[in-house]
């Protein structure tokens, strides 16, 4: 990969006969300057740009679910009625399947008039404060109709939200060098919490002060508090019509004419619709296979997850085949699908060979397995001990969001001090022994103090894996494919541990909560291998 100064970064050692990697060149730990550099990096325009591109993209993401969520229980929605709800969650899963697009289609006038990156972030924030501003006009509770459409306002957000980050995450690797990209990504951090917590707590709080609650619903008040959530996008405008364009995007040149790139963009809406299509029409076959094989297997969760499995593949054939179709017809030309798809994929094993490749994507797809599977219980684990949803709300939510966002900005100085693998390893390792606290939690039963220390542990671990672990990805990505390898790692990194994840619940009835902390947190030890050998491999600059 190269940086904003043409210097290679992140690259596999080159293959010698019976010959050892070069070991990774930390900064001299006498160099005091540096500790300096770090606090210095934090007021960098660029690392500054990163706290308000985070505010942005995590306002939409609770408005789309636990936002949401409150508002249709309270409108008095049924929950198999709003089950194609999940469907705006489709965006942040499957990103890397349009970011070729934003890589490679130039917006009319847009783009002339901003450059490649700022063009779409503006339009990808349009659309966001579009589909909040639909959403908070429709009162699901009125009718079926309306409920139809708060969903595609829903899926649109999701889609429009997830595209913000796509282009979020290029800028942030084109617009600075890898020396800057561990503090950027801090920033972005604490951003993107602080984003979190207006749209989710500040959603909340505003909606009730408004007078909406459940048993006494007010649409008014939803509606409001939608319409402030829109205008607080308007920091996300702001910041783009206020930053310069990345000096690299500004360099690169569209080698086809529009009409071209309209033609590879309205292949990929083709390809897109036979899937929704093929996945919509198969809702009933589907609903009689988990019937089927729930009574087979004994177990409707495995039942269910296994058909779904199916019908998302099923649905990925029909879009890959209405896409490969039209390119056979000359609907499009082949070279601009590979220079979006392929190439992409190739350039990454072509810098780090297929071995080396292959490990780093199993380090992408494992780094935060232990955290993830472990977070999905834990609300529910915290209820069962006896804690309130108060006392759940002030201790995890807010007091944990403070100890994250120092834990990321401890991350990034760190990083620049002692170098990005080095805090990789210190932040996977501390995610592992922090989960073993909540074995000890689980013993000790209800206990305040304890539950501060837990939660304060297990926050500062992860702010300082995420700033290392996004750093790390930075610096994996080329710039000639930035929006397509990012969202490729973005989407990995989080497959593996959701699937994990969805069976926290029925691990913890079969082996209690003690036992499945522990097994959470065991599931973190490879990862240790993995980065140990990953170190081996690759040679970072200091």
């Amino acid at each position: 990969m190269e940086t904003a100064s043409g210097k290679a970064v992140g690259r596999a050692e080159p293959r010698r006969p019976r010959a050892r990697p070069k070991p990774l060149q930390p900064v001299t730990p006498t160099d005091s300057r540096t500790w300096r550099a770090g606090l210095q990096a934090f007021l960098h325009p660029r690392v500054i740009t990163m706290f308000f591109f985070g505010i942005s993209a995590g306002i939409p993401l609770l408005l789309i679910f636990s936002s949401l969520g409150l508002w249709l229980r309270e409108a008095g929605v049924d929950r198999s009625t709003a089950t194609f709800f999940s469907w705006a969650a489709l965006g942040y899963s499957f990103k890397f399947v349009w970011a070729p697009i934003i890589d490679q289609l130039p917006l009319p006038w847009l783009t002339h008039r901003l450059g490649r990156r700022r063009a779409w972030l503006l339009l990808a924030q349009a659309a966001v404060i579009l589909a909040i501003f639909l959403m908070a006009i429709i009162d699901p509770a009125l009718s079926e109709n309306n409920l139809r459409f708060m969903a595609l306002a829903c899926v649109l957000l999701g889609f429009s939200s997830a595209t913000q980050d796509i282009v979020i995450d290029a800028y942030r690797i084109e617009s600075a060098g890898a020396e800057l990209q561990a503090m950027m990504s801090s920033t972005y951090i604490a951003g993107y919490r602080i984003g979190m917590l207006i749209s989710g707590a500040g959603a909340l709080l505003l909606s009730g002060a408004l007078g909406t609650a459940l048993g006494d619903y007010h649409y008014t008040a939803w509606k409001i508090t939608y319409l402030g959530m829109a205008l607080t996008m308007l920091i996300g405008v702001a910041t783009t019509l206020s930053i310069p364009e990345p000096e690299i995007s500004q360099t690169r040149k569209y080698k086809h004419g529009h009409r071209i790139y309209l033609r590879f963009f309205a292949l990929f809406l083709l390809a897109i619709s036979g899937f929704i299509l093929t996945f919509y029409l198969s809702a009933n076959l589907a609903a009689h296979w988990k019937g089927q094989l729930a009574g087979l297997l004994g177990n409707g969760a495995l039942a269910a997850f296994s058909v779904e499995l199916l019908r998302l593949g099923a649905a990925a054939c029909a879009a890959l085949s209405v896409a490969a179709g039209l390119i056979r017809l000359g609907f499009v030309e082949r070279s601009i699908v590979v220079q979006g798809y392929i190439s992409p994929v190739l350039d990454f094993f072509g810098r780090y060979a297929l071995r080396t490749g292959l490990l780093l994507l199993l380090l992408i797809c494992l780094y935060r397995i232990s955290d993830i599977v472990l977070g999905v219980i834990t609300n529910i684990f915290f209820q069962d001990l006896g804690y309130s949803k108060q006392e759940i709300g002030s201790v995890v939510k807010t007091f944990g969001l403070f100890m994250t966002l120092a834990g990321g900005f401890l991350g990034g100085l760190l990083a620049v001090r002692f170098g990005v693998i080095k805090i990789l390893f210190l932040g996977a390792l501390l995610t592992a022994l922090t989960n073993l606290l909540f074995m000890l939690l689980a013993i000790a039963g209800y206990n305040m103090p304890l539950l501060y220390v837990v939660i304060a542990a297990d926050n500062l671990s992860a702010g300082i894996a995420s700033a290392a672990f996004v750093a790390f990805l930075s610096r994996l990505t080329n710039v000639s494919f930035t929006a397509m390898q990012y969202a490729i790692f973005s989407s990995l990194m989080t497959l593996i541990p959701k699937i994990i994840g969805g069976y926290s619940g029925s691990i913890v009835e079969q082996i209690g909560y003690s036992h499945f902390f522990l097994f959470a947190s065991l599931l973190g030890l490879p990862v240790l291998g993995i980065i140990y050998l990953a170190a081996r491999r690759l040679k970072f600059e200091p």
